[in-house]
């Protein structure tokens, strides 16, 4: 059997097995080494092909008998091939992936001042793309450089493009970016290496602006697609590149759906769960799951803003999963910090339904307030929240396949 690997120091979060298996290769595995374990494995384990990720695309140098062009120019390899003969030729195919996600993104680098936040082995692929590009500038930020974090945006504000080199925002610690892309007023490009989670915080703030951006999904099914090609010498066309990030982002997102009490949040979320295959999610389930006790027990024990805390806890816990549909309280909108743990790995989704359709029972809050109040409160957070709005005025069912019908 041919075996094929990826190898690193830490790859719970990778998703190359599945992509290789939607390139056709399932015989595609996980590695995690050592630093004391890569050199033998390089050497001598048993694999036809292997990628290599941080921290060892320069580790594994030393232990090859040949690069191409493209590693020596990079200074780094991210494929190992072995040959006919046994020996083992060290390539990188980010640089391709990496341009491939710019150019697919329609982010242009040609004349624009870009900036490239970090400086290792990723910040040297996003160089080279980026002055090949004839960009007019290109800045390298990092945290005890020339340029850094406490003095970029006094000397660099007039940057048009940004790159994220860094693993700033990555999973598990998502939510925090590098840099405030408010302060850079005529940007109009933001990428981001990172793919897990699908909208870093870098990127959702260049969402909110408006900013053209891109994760890395897209560069790493096109470096992955390379590989593939050099593996197997199968070739594989943009087309099919195109279809695995659309497949792929489309089966590791998740539908979350917010709006009033009694939407029919939890109704429509099992018949997606249903049409999707994706695992249903039920926010207030699981709080009375982690309280003990029932919503309305927590609200007469405990109060609204225990509650409240519970149910950050558990949003921040859903939203970092990915293929998920997941049903939300009506009030998480009420608490701001909410939104970028749910928006990170999916697309919202508004549900709105009449209020005098809004059943109150065993709502603490519906009974306590008077609806239309409260809406013409959550109104506004609601729309923040959201990347698109389904109104709730058909069967179920129907409501369901427009929602399916819109988002993929």
């Amino acid at each position: 059997m041919s075996h094929f690997y990826l190898i690193g120091e830490h790859l719970s979060h990778s998703f190359s097995p599945q992509i290789h298996a939607m390139l056709g290769n399932p015989d595609y595995t996980l590695k995690e080494l050592a630093p004391d374990e890569v050199g033998e494995f390089v050497k001598h384990g048993d694999y036809v092909g292997m990628n290599v990720t941080i921290p060892y695309k320069q580790v594994v140098i030393p232990f090859l008998d040949a690069l191409t062009p493209a590693a020596e120019k990079l200074g780094a390899v991210n494929t190992v091939t072995r040959r006919a003969d046994g020996t083992l030729l060290g390539d990188n195919t980010d640089y391709f992936g990496f341009s491939y996600a710019l150019s697919s993104a329609g982010i242009a680098l040609a004349g624009k001042k870009v900036l490239i936040l970090g400086s290792g082995g990723a910040s040297k692929t996003a160089v080279a793309v980026a002055r090949d590009a004839d960009a007019a500038e290109v800045v390298i930020v990092s945290r005890s450089g020339e340029v850094n974090y406490d003095n970029v945006y006094s000397l660099h504000g007039d940057a048009q493009v940004i790159i994220n080199c860094t693993p700033v925002g990555m999973y598990p610690k998502s939510g925090i970016s590098p840099v405030d892309l408010t302060q850079f007023p005529h940007l109009c490009g933001a990428a981001d290496m990172i793919y897990n989670p699908a909208r870093t915080a870098f990127l959702a703030q260049a969402e909110q602006l408006g900013i053209p951006c891109t994760n890395g999904l897209s560069m790493l099914v096109a470096q992955a697609a390379a590989g593939h090609e050099r593996f197997t010498g199968t070739p594989v066309d943009t087309a099919q590149i195109e279809r695995i990030v659309r497949t792929f982002a489309a089966e590791s997102a998740n539908i979350v759906l917010i709006g009033m009490p009694g939407c029919g949040k939890s109704t429509i979320g099992a018949i997606l769960a249903t049409l999707t295959g994706k695992k249903f999610v039920d926010t207030d389930a699981l709080i009375v799951q982690k309280a003990g006790k029932s919503i309305p027990e927590i609200f007469a024990d405990d109060g609204e803003n225990t509650f409240r805390a519970i149910e950050h806890q558990v949003v921040c816990e859903v939203g970092a999963a990915h293929g998920q549909i997941i049903a939300t309280g009506g009030g998480v909108v009420t608490r701001p910090e909410n939104r970028y743990p749910l928006e990170q790995n999916g697309t919202v989704v508004w549900l709105t339904r009449p209020l005098q359709d809004l059943p109150c029972d065993g709502r603490p809050l519906s009974q306590a307030n008077k609806l239309a109040d409260m809406y013409r409160i959550r109104e506004p957070l609601y729309r923040a929240f959201a990347d698109t709005i389904i109104p709730n005025d058909g069967t179920p069912e129907a409501v369901a396949a427009r929602i399916l019908e819109v988002i993929l």
